[in-house]
């Protein structure tokens, strides 16, 4: 079965899956190539046929890569059009082909794609991979250093390393993030020993300091672990905030049971005002 032969235009390597067994793998590698921007999706003889329902429903809405995959007969038709092509494996090959790892691999295909090449990624079967003349139509092998124990992936797997060394290939810095933590000013100094100040009070006022002899010591231990953060200002009032939270009230004296400066020895408002109740009756 022959696929229509539009060239699609070259905006990353093409994957190229060999006799794929289920339409569940065939959907998890769409998924992870259309995470890290890849789209064009080729497929050797896939067992079960295609088109696939449970190619798309494994897909996650990946579905602008399903619509598009190509099937082919043979392994040479799915790379005639490739100018570059990569074969996947995890077992050493007889042969003589440069082989590299994902991170120089992604390196490599982002250059040959800026200058204007055609790439493939070629993975083989679930269960075993590729054969040896298959490896052969590749110009290079990439391997993952996996543990030589355990050393089978899932193509979906693969695919997604891969697809992820494309994509942080192409990033200006390869340890940038879609996404960073809030800028936050740092506390100053001033804030910084206000808070210890407010916090040792509250401690003092509650005996946490016992025996006396030892309260330098645990003082400074308290400021140890304090300033190891490295608060920034808004951290500070947070932390502010839950100290007059405990300092002000107590299970015995929950919010919003009278005033938190009433003598903390006095019956809770609540259960004064019950008792008034009770004695008018």
């Amino acid at each position: 079965m022959q696929a229509s032969n539009d060239i699609l235009p070259a905006t990353g390597p093409a994957i190229i899956l060999v006799e794929p067994q289920l339409g569940e793998n065939i959907g998890m590698v769409a998924r992870a190539m259309a995470n890290f921007g890849l789209a064009e999706l080729r497929l050797v003889n896939p067992r079960d046929g295609w088109p696939s329902e449970k190619a798309r429903a494994a897909a996650s809405r990946a579905d602008h890569v399903i619509d598009a995959a190509r099937v082919f007969d043979d392994l040479a038709s799915a790379v005639a059009d490739l100018n570059f092509l990569f074969a996947t494996t995890a077992r050493a090959r007889d042969n003589f082909k440069p082989v590299r790892g994902p991170v120089e691999a992604g390196r490599a295909l982002r250059e040959r794609q800026r200058s204007g090449q055609r790439t493939g990624i070629l993975f083989g079967r679930e269960r075993f991979g590729l054969y040896n003349d298959e490896v052969g139509l590749a110009d290079e092998i990439v391997t993952f250093p996996v543990d030589p124990a355990f050393s089978s992936l899932n193509i979906a797997q693969a695919a997604l390393l891969m697809s992820y060394e494309w994509m942080k290939s192409g990033l200006e810095d390869e340890t940038e993030t879609n996404f960073s933590s809030p800028d936050m000013m740092p506390a100053t100094k001033e804030q910084l020993h206000g808070l210890f100040a407010y916090l040792e009070g509250a401690l003092e006022a509650r005996g946490y300091f016992r025996p006396a002899p030892k309260k330098p010591k645990m003082v400074d231990n308290l400021r140890a672990v304090l300033t190891r953060a490295g608060f920034a200002e808004p951290e500070l009032k947070v932390l502010r905030g839950i100290i007059s939270s405990l300092d002000r009230f107590s299970p015995a004296m929950p919010r919003g049971d009278g005033s938190p400066g009433d003598d903390p020895r006095r019956l809770p408002a609540a259960a004064a005002r019950a008792r008034k109740v009770t004695d008018k009756e």
